[in-house]
């Protein structure tokens, strides 16, 4: 196939996307400049801000997605990959999530809770259009499916559990603590609810699976234990954990081969 010009300017659009994903999460931190999530906006996402916040730890799933970007960046890039029409398909799209990751960090950093949760509801709409993408065109390639497909199934996973941590916390935020226990556990059916859909749509996909348990464990973790105990929701956590995990290997199994 030959040359084409807009498969350089893709290109170059993923990685410059992922310079700003990769820059803004050295904001996020307060490596250099700006303030680490947990003490921003006034420590509204803290680990124990909410019922529904996951312990601290569970942030650093963080670290293996923009290894995922840097991975994917470097893939796209490769002369074997570069007229590859899944990227083609992908890679802008790939591209927006990862700025909105930026922008979500940087209204964060700005105290705008509500705008954080607007953000955040966007970025999630985009890496499930993602998701639905890979569906649609499916790998061939191992790499392939490792690093496309594993870090956006990490990435789908992990921000479904943020979304609803953000939510919360912007609720609580505003004055709405009644009931604050019965409502973590709806919270948590929500989630298996979602962990539950995307193992359906992705026919036993286990990335995404990984970071929903991984998330989930680490909110229970933090309920079960440390400074904000509650133990029905810290079990409700576990609950909803096993459940995702559980109907992602049945999804798996009863998947048409080649799926």
């Amino acid at each position: 196939m030959s040359w084409n010009p807009s498969d350089t300017t893709r290109q170059i659009t993923v990685a410059v996307s992922a310079v700003i994903a990769i820059v803004g999460s050295a904001i996020g931190s307060g490596a250099f400049v700006g303030t680490p999530i947990a003490e921003a906006a006034g420590g509204a996402l803290s680990a124990t801000s909410t019922l529904v916040a996951p312990a601290g730890p569970a942030f650093s799933i963080w670290s293996v997605i923009y290894l995922g970007f840097v991975a994917y960046t470097v893939w796209q890039f490769l002369p074997s990959q570069k007229t590859n029409d899944r990227h083609r398909l992908l890679g802008i799209p790939i591209a927006i999530t990862m700025i909105l990751n930026a922008a979500w960090i940087l209204v964060v950093q700005a105290g705008v809770l509500w705008l954080s949760v607007a953000v955040i509801a966007v970025l999630l709409a985009s890496i499930a259009y993602v998701f639905f993408l890979m569906r649609r065109v499916r790998s061939t390639d191992r790499v392939d499916a490792v690093v496309t497909d594993g870090t956006m199934g990490l990435y789908l996973g992990w921000v479904s559990v943020a979304t609803i941590a953000n939510t919360t916390a912007w609720l609580v935020d505003l004055g709405i603590t009644a009931g604050a226990t019965s409502w973590s556990v709806i919270v948590l059916a929500v989630a298996a609810v979602i962990g539950l859909f995307v193992a359906v749509v992705g026919r036993g996909r286990i990335a995404p699976m990984l970071s929903i348990v991984w998330g989930l464990g680490w909110i229970a973790q933090g309920r079960l234990t440390g400074e904000l105990i509650n133990t029905t929701t810290g079990w409700a956590a576990v609950i909803a954990a096993a459940i995702v995990a559980v109907g992602t290997v049945r999804a798996r199994r009863v998947a048409p081969a080649g799926s």
